[in-house]
């Protein structure tokens, strides 16, 4: 038996659809993450209406701050019927994140990247800026303050934050032992992913940084 292509199927892969199916986001998200890791761009990228994963064993930054915001979409979500996403901000003004890891599932295929396996060279961020729905972890906050105005906050560095009058926390240092979450977007002026590795895989979800 033989496919439309003259490939015999014998319930394997097709290679050649997968290729047209993956093989340009692969590049792409190939090339921008060395671009990364070779310090040549800032990081800012973002999932339109999709989430993904984002787990590290540690996560050490400088300058934090938290707070909600609505996020843009291109497309109108299911759930509320609008073109944007209700998400809890976090901003860090640097952050050494050992063993990062980070995957994107579309349908069958998950595209993992990890940085920062070296205990002594963690993937290393500047500006860092996430936008979430879920976060989990032990955290310990060094000097934070409760509940402030969102649109004073200060210790990142940041030039905007919440709405005025918003509810919003910083802290002068934050540590995140055991880190999972799931983001809408991530940008940095800087990302540095030292020990890069990215991967896809078709059909595993286990592949995934973390389940659920």
């Amino acid at each position: 038996m033989k496919d439309a292509q003259g490939d015999p199927a014998y319930g394997r892969t097709n290679w050649r659809r997968f290729a047209v199916a993956v093989g340009v986001p692969a590049v792409v998200a190939g090339g921008l993450v060395v671009a990364l890791a070779n310090g040549a761009l800032a990081a800012s990228f973002s999932v339109s209406g999709t989430q993904f994963k984002l787990s590290a064993d540690k996560l050490v930054g400088e300058g934090f701050t938290q707070y909600s915001k609505q996020l843009p979409t291109e497309t109108v979500q299911s759930t509320t019927g609008q073109k944007y996403v209700v998400a809890a901000m976090s901003g860090i003004k640097t952050a050494d994140i050992h063993k990062l890891c980070q995957s994107v599932a579309a349908g069958p295929v998950v595209l993992r990247i990890e940085a920062g396996t070296d205990p002594n060279k963690p993937a290393e961020a500047e500006d860092l800026l996430i936008g979430m729905s879920e976060l989990s972890g032990d955290a310990t906050f060094g000097n934070i303050d409760i509940g402030q105005d969102a649109s004073r906050l200060d210790a990142d560095g940041g030039k905007e934050h919440g709405e005025i009058g918003g509810f919003g926390q910083q802290a002068t240092s934050v540590t995140i032992v055991g880190l999972k979450q799931k983001a809408y977007m991530t940008s940095a002026s800087t990302f540095k992913l030292t020990g890069m590795s990215l991967k896809i895989y078709l059909g595993d979800s286990s592949k995934e940084c973390f389940q659920g």
